[in-house]
């Protein structure tokens, strides 16, 4: 049995939920096709979304416009550059890894951009704030950016951050996974 990634999709959503209101500030780290970008933006005073692909932003863009929504800033560029953009910090900062829906899977991120992107997230994370990482690992640039992420959490002061990993164990093809990073 294969698994259902909307659901995937949807029991993050029920997470980020509680962490978003009308007076937090989220970044989407990976605007993709903008399904998470506009979720923040519907819930929180202000998104900013970055992706390194154009297509990505554009992609978002039109949704967002679509749908009325105007407090966001997207940027077309690497999520490791958050910390130049977002002097406020955020409350709520969301990656989705992998590669764009829909788009070309030659181009991924990596486990080393991550990394520099997860340590600017956690530069700009406000206190009692939420990161949520879908790790999609079923390619093999996903296999080393799972583990390498997993390895850099594992690390992480456990006086400042709890972390939460979630898995499927009883689905096969390397079903996503998330990772939940409060401080």
């Amino acid at each position: 049995m294969k698994y259902n990634l909307r659901r995937i999709t949807e029991f993050n959503k029920l997470i980020l939920e509680n962490c978003c209101d009308k007076d937090k500030v989220a970044v989407d780290a990976t605007c993709g096709n903008g399904r998470d970008t506009l979720f923040l933006a519907q819930h929180c005073q202000k998104v900013y979304g970055f992706d390194i692909q154009k297509q990505a932003i554009d992609n978002t863009e039109a949704l967002l416009k679509e749908n009325g929504v105007t407090n966001y800033q997207l940027f077309n560029c690497s999520f490791a550059k958050m910390e130049e953009y977002v002097e406020e910090g955020a409350d709520v900062i969301v990656f989705n890894l992998g590669y764009l829906p829909g788009g070309d899977k030659d181009i991924t991120t990596s486990a080393e951009e991550t990394l520099e992107g997860l340590k600017a997230a956690l530069g700009i994370l406000k206190p009692h704030g939420t990161i949520s990482m879908t790790l999609y690992w079923g390619h093999p640039q996903g296999k080393t950016e799972r583990k390498a992420v997993l390895e850099y959490c594992r690390q992480l002061d456990p006086g400042e951050y709890h972390i939460t990993y979630l898995s499927m164990p009883n689905q096969d093809n390397c079903p996503p996974e998330i990772i939940l990073i409060n401080n």
